[in-house]
């Protein structure tokens, strides 16, 4: 059981460890008297769990750790100001364009409808 705690207890150390602002801030540079720092969105999550059986027969544990980061933007720093540029998700821009046109189809559609004149 001894075994178990100290292998969370390491999993969460390691998560820890990841999930510092080194993580979040890029290294800055710069070029041309502008600095440039990026910044990212990061996500992580550790757990871990054992267990032994009744009269100590069979035993069994586990751990386990997730890290996910994306690109949030990055602060550009020219002189005395700073600016935020966020980063873009084409993948988000094209599903935003996607239902905009499927909403407009329908819209359309249905002022189709209403101008047609009735069968009879």
């Amino acid at each position: 059981m001894a075994e178990t705690v100290n292998d969370v207890r390491h999993t969460i150390e390691q998560a820890k460890d990841s999930l510092t602002v080194r993580r979040v801030f890029g290294e800055p540079y710069e070029k041309n008297g502008v600095t440039v720092i990026p910044a990212a969105r990061v996500q992580g999550a550790a757990g871990g769990g054992g267990g032994e059986g009744p009269e100590g027969e069979g035993k069994g544990n586990g751990s386990g750790f997730g890290l996910n980061a994306r690109p949030a933007g990055a602060y550009v720093i020219r002189g005395d100001e700073v600016d935020w540029r966020p980063a873009v998700d084409p993948s988000k821009v094209i599903i935003g364009a996607a239902l905009v046109a499927v909403a407009a189809l329908m819209v359309a559609r249905t002022a189709i409808k209403l101008r047609a004149p009735h069968a009879r």
